[in-house]
């Protein structure tokens, strides 16, 4: 537990044991424990009637998209609902009855709320009414929003330059809120803005960019039931994005094939129960995976390059495997791509990856004869030094097989938060784009910073080095979220100005600048009504379609503010009358803010009637084969280096993983059920020959402690589970384990935190 020396806060929180229970795995996702777990959210946290009504509208065409995560709905929504268990759980925490208001902060101290667990922090209830704690206080305080908007206001302008204050996003934004915080960020004159792709998906999008021109995938959710293989590499769909299931059942039913690659076998991918079928609720469900590959933490590059040779060998012998029209028409580089493949040996990158070569055989005989692939995947590629070149390398296999730009094929970067995706689209980013300034410049007449931004990592060191001193974020718990806990809540600390726009407390809140201020916004479920007309957002979601979500359950609060208007308030106090944007009506009309977009962003003609009923898909040049904005317009090969890491004797490699009662740094509960661990967080899975060499027996409780750069960064009081995961590997529930990943050590090029594979030893007690 870290104490700062002015507030007597944990930066932490507790580290005592909760009472572990233990079962066996499951074997399946879904079905009726999943049922009957997401009724007990929903009826518990906002009773029956609200449930029902917020619950039939969730994901359906005329509702509100979920808050949860950003898979996209299909073209006909099931009438029995269009969402999962962890859905359920988003909406419930942001439906709740239970209320954070001035009471509440008048009991309850920062100092005595950081002693609570994340869990229990999430679990007080909805942000009501804006607050402020002051330098030296430790309970905030009420305060009005014209005095919280003239307060930033103040700060802002007693800053040097522009580049000390750092205004950060979390994807729950939506499209309108996104691009209007990142006008008003241009504005002001910089373009510090981090934002919660920095720390998963910028690798992806660095990738894709660079092979493939566009940052995203180029999949659509009915090219699911067209594949004939679907690949899924180092993602979690059963806890992630459940609904992901449905459509992987739908290619095997198909006659599509699943390929699962991953450390841990994880229950969604072996069977999947569909609570939204009779047969599936009450059968032994559908089996999923085909093949399992356990890869060893980041091995992906040597097990992608050991298929694409063993390809490459059956292509030599009998022809047929590789599309060299494609090959030919489309890329570049192929030819430097196998001398590439030629330096290892098949035994070299068999023992790197750790997997059965015989099924590696077995998928490697399931790619060669097809052509419709798809690739997904998630952290478990994106958070590593070499993060960037995963993907490429899964970008390599496709371009092979020419599993690009038909049906049934293509990349699938599997987006986490709600429209994190669409916030990056409408211009959040720490990147100076040409284009987009230039059409600011012809939009609105104002030129727009053209120094380059910090990112997330950046960011943190600038608040801790103290060259940033004003923090905004709109959404997202960014400590529980970070790497470095301590390192990053030191940064928080150093701050003039912290300004978080919530809906529920957070551990961000509690560890806050000198003056902090929590200003609380209408949610994603709740009806936003001006002037007595109901408003509507749009989003996009995680393979490119924009649509439009209209909440409808009467706001937690009068005194809520959505967030579009809580950033007009923000730019009107810090410009006064005196801008080119009209910042007040832009905030309370948002057909106003979509006429700009329409203007500014490429795609988003017409947005206001297209994003009616099941939305628009934004062009892609990928789905289109257009390569043009590529090096000689071809799509680019990639030789990529394998993973190094040093592992000396006695030290491992960890992950960081979510438990099933979790979304992002959301608890919602302290099980893990897929898993079989019950009632506690606090655990480290570990092989049990590592165990035996270690001389540790099941539940012993350890240390873990990481060194990089002469520092040591410790996590005290884990529980120590035998489970099947590779030897030397291990994996822990974040963001208790995030105090072990250090600010300073990312993925090349991308910057993406380096939580999928930290070198720890483990420490017995």
């Amino acid at each position: 537990m870290s104490e700062t020396s002015k507030r007597n806060i944990s930066v932490l929180g507790p580290n005592e044991f909760t009472g572990i229970k233990l079962k066996k795995p499951a074997n399946y996702a879904a079905g009726l424990p999943a049922v009957k777990v997401a009724v007990q959210h929903a009826l518990k946290e906002m009773g029956v009637v609200k449930s029902f009504r917020a619950l039939n509208q969730m994901n359906q065409k005329e509702g509100f998209d979920c808050p949860g995560c950003a898979w996209p709905d299909p073209e006909k929504p099931s009438k029995l609902g269009e969402y999962c268990e962890n859905g359920v759980k988003a909406l419930s925490e942001e439906a709740t009855h239970k209320r954070v208001d001035k009471e509440f902060f008048k009991q309850y101290s920062v100092e005595e709320l950081s002693r609570w667990s994340d869990y229990k922090i999430g679990k007080s209830g909805r942000l009501v009414a804006p607050m402020v704690l002051k330098p030296g206080s430790v309970h905030y305080e009420p305060i009005s929003w014209g005095d919280a908007y003239q307060l930033i206001a103040e700060e802002l302008h007693q800053l040097d330059n522009p580049d000390q204050a750092v205004f950060y996003t979390s994807g729950r934004s939506s499209n309108e809120a996104a691009f209007l915080y990142g006008l008003f960020v241009r504005a002001f004159g910089t373009n510090n803005m981090p934002d919660c792709s920095n720390m998963c998906h910028e690798s992806s999008g660095v990738a894709l960019s660079e092979t493939l021109g566009i940052g995203k995938g180029s999949v659509k959710l009915e090219d699911f039931d067209k594949a004939e293989v679907v690949m899924v590499i180092g993602q979690n769909p059963g806890t992630n994005h459940p609904r992901m299931l449905s459509a992987l059942q739908k290619c095997k039913e198909n006659g599509g094939k699943v390929i699962s690659i991953n450390p841990l076998e994880e229950a969604g991918l072996i069977r999947f129960k569909n609570p939204q079928e009779f047969k599936g609720v009450f059968s032994s469900g559908a089996a999923l995976t085909d093949i399992h590959l356990q890869v060893k933490i980041n091995q992906d590059v040597p097990l992608l390059k050991l298929i694409m040779k063993k390809l490459l060998k059956i292509e030599k012998q009998d022809g047929g495997v590789f599309d060299h029209d494609f090959i030919k028409k489309y890329t570049q580089g192929y030819e430097d791509l196998l001398v590439d493949l030629e330096k290892y040996t098949e035994e070299e990158l068999l023992q790197l990856c750790g997997v059965d070569d015989k099924r590696i055989i077995d998928a490697v005989n399931m790619l060669a004869s097809k052509k419709k692939i798809i690739i997904c995947w998630a952290m478990g590629l994106t958070q590593h030094k070499n993060g960037v070149e995963n993907i490429k390398e899964c970008v390599n296999l496709l371009l092979l097989k020419g599993s690009l730009g038909k049906p049934g094929a293509g990349t699938c970067p599997v987006r986490g938060h709600s429209n994190v995706q669409g916030d990056r689209t409408v211009g959040i980013m720490h990147h100076v784009s040409p284009a987009l300034n230039k059409a600011i410049i012809n939009t609105f007449g104002f030129n727009p910073p053209e120094k380059e931004g910090l990112d997330t990592v950046h960011a943190i060191k600038a608040m801790h080095e103290g060259d940033a001193k004003v923090f905004v974020a709109l959404g997202g718990n960014f400590l529980s979220a970070a790497s470095d806990t301590e390192y990053t809540a030191q940064a928080l600390q150093n701050c003039n100005l912290t300004v978080s726009v919530s809906t529920k407390l957070n551990r961000t809140h509690l560890v806050a600048g000198k003056t902090s201020l929590i200003l609380p916004t209408i949610g994603r479920s709740e009806v936003d009504i001006k002037n007595g007309k109901p408003r509507f957002f749009t989003v996009e979601n995680s393979m490119g379609k924009v649509h439009r979500s209209k909440g409808l359950i009467n706001p937690a609060s009068d005194s809520l503010v959505s967030e579009p208007e809580i950033i007009g308030g923000i730019a009107n106090a810090y410009f006064k009358e005196g801008h080119l944007v009209p910042w007040k009506k832009m905030s309370e009309d948002y057909d106003l803010i979509r006429e700009k977009i329409e203007e500014v962003i490429i795609g988003f003609k017409g947005l206001s009637a297209k994003s009616k009923g099941t939305g628009f898909y934004l062009p892609n040049n990928v789905r289109d084969l257009d390569f043009s904005r590529l090096p000689n317009q071809k799509a680019q090969f990639s030789t990529c280096d394998l993973p190094e890491h040093v592992i000396n004797n006695g030290e491992y490699l960890l992950m960081t993983i979510r438990s099933h009662d979790q979304f992002n740094t959301t608890i919602y509960g302290l099980d893990d059920r897929y898993r079989g661990i019950y009632n506690e967080r606090r655990i480290v899975l570990m092989n049990k020959k590592d165990m035996k060499k270690e001389s540790l027996e099941e539940l012993d409780v350890v240390n873990l402690v990481s060194y990089y750069d002469g520092k040591e960064r410790k996590a005290i009081n884990f529980l120590v589970i035998s489970y099947n995961i590779p030897p030397g590997n291990l994996a822990s529930y974040f963001p208790e384990t995030n105090v072990l990943v250090p600010y300073n050590h990312f993925a090349t090029k991308s910057n993406t935190p380096i939580s999928k594979s930290v070198i720890v030893k483990v420490e017995k007690q």
